[in-house]
């Protein structure tokens, strides 16, 4: 395979500047030996043809087109199977991949390839009518949604038409915005990786679910994830399911978990940082579909940055790229005062997905929060409080679940609820890459409850209370993984800058951002040890 279209084998010597994130990321786990799916991949630059009015117009370029037939045929080969036909029928995922992370901004379709003959042969392979109907129902309602029509039933139509919307997604409003507010290059483009399909809902021994290799929430060294029996990548991300803990799966299926774990941290030393790891068991069968760098809370940053380097992973100064000031200040944000906690009507709990203190009316559609933030959202409260938060304008985003929709409200947000979904969630995700308060899984219908009434979310503790109440400053701000990366601040500053020495973490690292340093989450893997 040559040209813009190229087999993720572990061999093709190419970027993740060409690759985009994800494929990126199959590359480097197919040459560690990870069972991983096999795929290909249209590259960034195809999406930038795709873009030019002068070449791809809006459309894929037929040169790639006709490329398409012999990259199938190599999937084929791999997995034994037949594109959208035969007795043993080969689906595919058609997944976005930045070489920047932008989580749930872009498109993904799954299970494409789907059609009555390959749902009647899936039902024959597995035995299980029910499973191949499942599967077919998801494709169709996945596809109409993206693409925005139903799907023909001409398999290689179905291809060319996910393709290109996956690329157009590149544009959209979402990820526009996205972009502009972090600072992320318009010209880049996306890749899309087209991958085979492993089925979590296949069987009770299958399933889905993603681990972080540390805690992306309090930052302890220690696994973290959930797990979806019977489920689809896509039913974890979006929060429509409640995941279990991960110690489930070592439960049902010890001899996956325990693969999972060990894969998580051979990816964890190469990639010399904490990972998100999406997965899937089929059977009994495990298979990691993605890696990478992963997003988390202001307190995990610090926490992680400092013991990687501890674990001789990292250096002190790549500690520091790990860091923002904005994180430093979000560790540092007062409490609400427990005394008034204690005395508090709970109206809430869930599962705590980023920390912090959020106040502010409660808006359960994104339209809606963000009217109210530019209104100034006027509400009478509940309770009197002694926070400088302007509940009179600060708003509360309560939904059932979020999607990349959502993302601009949420940025707005005083925090974020939600009535579905656990911590690997779309709201917990995108949440604990902003800051926001976050606390997700409170029960159905919560956020109908919540709707139009002063409250005080605590995002650490997953608790949702009545009425403004009052916060303290935080109880110690000697926190010593904080001391430590201050001292090395200082020691790079060194002691002929003078004064400049004595600024506190959060100047010197404003001072460190200024030079263009790569932030926390620039990219999603850094280099490798030398």
């Amino acid at each position: 395979m040559t040209g813009q279209v190229l087999a993720l084998d572990g061999a093709t010597g190419a970027g993740r500047e060409l690759l985009g994130g994800k494929a990126a990321s199959i590359e480097r786990m197919r040459a560690m030996g990870i069972p991983v799916p096999p795929a290909f991949v249209l590259t960034t630059a195809v999406c930038r043809r795709f873009d030019d009015p002068g070449d791809g117009a809006g459309a894929v370029p037929a040169d790639v087109l006709a490329q398409l037939p012999g990259a199938m045929a190599e999937l084929e080969r791999a997995t034994g199977r037949t594109f959208g036909a035969g007795p043993s029928p080969l689906l595919v995922s058609v997944r976005s991949g930045a070489a920047v992370s932008m989580p749930g901004m872009m498109d993904t379709v799954l299970n494409l390839g789907m059609t009555d003959a390959v749902r009647d042969a899936l039902a024959a392979e597995s035995g299980d009518a029910a499973f191949a109907e499942d599967t077919r129902r998801r494709f169709a309602e996945q596809f109409t949604k993206v693409v925005g029509q139903p799907a023909p039933s001409d398999p290689w139509g179905q291809l060319r038409l996910a393709v290109a919307a996956v690329f157009r997604s590149w544009r959209s409003a979402r990820a526009t915005a996205y972009r502009r507010d972090r600072g992320i290059p318009e010209d880049g483009g996306t890749a899309v990786t087209v991958q085979a399909m492993v089925f979590g809902n296949l069987d009770d021994r299958s399933g889905t679910g993603v681990l972080f290799s540390r805690d992306p929430l309090t930052g302890a060294a220690e696994p973290y994830g959930e797990w979806l029996p019977r489920g689809q990548g896509e039913d974890v991300v979006s929060g429509r399911a409640d995941a279990l803990p991960l110690a489930e799966l070592a439960a049902a299926q010890p001899r996956a978990h325990a693969e999972l774990l060990a894969a998580a941290a051979r990816l964890e030393r190469t990639g010399r940082d904490v990972q998100d790891i999406e997965f899937t068991v089929q059977a009994g069968t495990l298979w990691l579909l993605q890696a990478r760098a992963a997003k988390r809370s202001p307190e995990a940053a610090v926490r992680h940055a400092v013991t990687l380097h501890a674990e001789g992973l990292i250096s002190a100064g790549e500690a520091l790229d790990r860091v923002t000031a904005d994180q430093v200040e979000a560790l540092l944000r007062p409490r609400v005062d427990p005394r008034a906690a204690a005395a508090a009507e709970v109206l809430a709990t869930g599962k705590p997905a980023c920390p912090g203190i959020g106040i502010g009316v409660v808006a359960t559609d994104a339209e809606e929060a963000e009217d109210l933030v530019d209104a100034g959202a006027d509400t009478d409260t509940d309770t009197d409080t002694d926070t400088d938060i302007d509940t009179d304008t600060d708003v509360v985003l309560a939904r059932p679940t979020t999607d990349p929709d959502d993302v601009a409200a949420m940025s707005l947000a005083a925090a974020v609820v939600t009535d579905l979904g656990g911590s690997t969630s779309h709201a917990a995700v995108v949440c604990r890459e902003m800051a926001v308060p976050c606390v997700v899984g409170c029960g159905p219908g919560t956020s109908a409850r919540l709707a139009g009434r002063t409250v005080t979310v605590d995002g650490g503790a997953g608790t949702v209370y009545l009425g403004a109440l009052p916060v303290v400053p935080p109880g110690a701000l000697d926190d010593p993984d904080l001391r430590q990366l201050t001292e090395w601040a200082r020691a790079e500053v060194g002691t002929e800058a003078g004064a400049v020495s004595e600024l506190p973490l959060t100047a010197l690292l404003r001072a460190r951002g200024s030079a263009a340093r790569p932030g926390p989450h620039s990219a999603e893997q850094p280099a490798p040890v030398q």
